[in-house]
């Protein structure tokens, strides 16, 4: 019998770490895959990305509404609600032998918690990692031990799950799957990517993707340091959209009013993977809090302002300069981040997050892992207490 394999994507940018597992995953005779669709993945505020999985023809079995239109904690939590009602009718009527999730959505408790309720038995890419700014560090501990197989990016992630009381034999360091696309993808060129953002690429040229950080109870409060800083940095800007947490709209609305009355700034509402790549191939600084400017764009050697406190604690290259949200202190990173002195530093670098092959060591394992007691988790050792009256 065919093993069934649930994949579950909440929104474009975890689709694009999911692409290459899914096509290797389809490929293979003895799985049988299906793709669960949720949140802003159907929201027509966010790029209605649910379009890209339809294009890229894999087996969509359910696409689950549940994101509210919202901009607070509130919103979050309720689509947290929503998402598991309807993913319990939805895997309860598919029963998937085992359950894919990455990395660290709020939305992923949902599957998450449906799946523990019906003994599915769960798969999870990316645990082990740190961000201290965001709920996401939580979310990503919880999925970890909510899961059953693992699968992480660096070895150093992977230390980390076992020290979190995993067996050794449960957790896989495949890499991150995202870096698949610079080994399979083909990038555009300069002049294809132009064509297809409709714009001119200017020198220099700065990709911002900046999210709302949500440990802290006013999530945007670092926006006003880092929206200023731009009235004094020169140069051509290019804004992706932030994902949809609380305070991501208030965040649109600012990229929205800086790209009104700044001359050669841009706000991209969707990029696909591809044109993503692209553009880290093609510019010349990115400027943020996203896990990107720290995960994908060691691949490219590219200068990197990590801003505030979201990220604190991911493992990193010597292309990352970590910068506080301060207008002074972010307009003093740009400008080192673009010296030549600076780029030349970064030569010879290479990325820790893997090699571009992590597809082919996931769906291999999900594909042979025996199912057999998966559920079963064995107890975490406990150290004996010493004896007062022996040491």
């Amino acid at each position: 019998m065919k093993r069934r394999i649930a994949v579950i994507t909440t929104s474009r940018a975890d689709y694009s770490h999911l692409y290459w597992p899914l096509v290797e995953l389809s490929q293979r005779p003895d799985i049988d895959l299906g793709v669960i669709a949720l949140g802003a993945h159907l929201s027509p505020e966010f790029g209605m990305t649910v379009s890209e999985i339809e294009k890229d023809g894999f087996p969509l079995i359910a696409r689950i509404e549940c994101l509210l239109s919202s901009d607070t904690d509130v919103g979050m939590a309720k689509t947290i609600g929503l998402a598991t009602l309807s993913l319990a009718d939805a895997l309860s009527a598919w029963r998937p032998d085992l359950m894919l999730l990455i990395a660290d959505r709020y939305e992923m408790l949902a599957p998450a918690s449906v799946a523990l309720a019906l003994r599915i038995p769960v798969a999870h890419i990316e645990g082990g990692e740190v961000s201290q700014g965001a709920i996401d560090d939580a979310v990503r501990n919880a999925l970890t031990k909510l899961a059953h197989i693992h699968f992480t990016s660096t070895e150093t992630a992977r230390r980390r799950v076992i020290a979190m009381g995993e067996e050794p034999w449960r957790v896989h360091h495949a890499g991150a799957p995202s870096l698949d696309h610079l080994r399979r993808s083909k990038l555009l060129t300069r002049e294809a990517l132009e064509d297809r953002l409709a714009i001119r690429l200017q020198s220099p040229t700065t990709l911002v993707a900046f999210h709302p950080a949500t440990i802290h109870r006013q999530t945007t409060q670092e926006a006003d340091a880092f929206f200023s800083a731009f009235q004094q940095v020169n140069g051509q800007l290019l804004f992706v959209y932030p994902n949809s947490d609380a305070g991501s709209r208030s965040l649109i609305e600012r990229a929205q009013n800086l790209t009104a009355t700044r001359p050669d700034t841009y706000i991209f509402v969707n990029l696909d993977a591809v044109t993503y790549w692209s553009l880290l191939q093609s510019v010349d600084l990115l400027i943020g809090n996203s896990s990107s400017g720290i995960m994908e764009s060691a691949s490219f050697a590219l200068p990197t302002v990590n801003v505030g406190m979201r990220q604190q604690g991911r493992e990193r290259e010597r292309n990352v300069l970590d910068c506080p949200a301060q207008p002074d202190a972010l307009i003093a990173a740009i400008e080192r981040a673009r010296s030549a002195e600076f780029r030349a530093t970064l030569i010879g670098m290479t990325n820790p997050y893997g090699d571009g092959c992590a597809a082919e060591k996931i769906a291999h394992v999900l594909a042979t892992t025996p199912l057999e007691n998966l559920l079963i988790k064995a107890p975490v050792p406990v150290p004996a207490i010493p004896n007062p009256e022996t040491s």
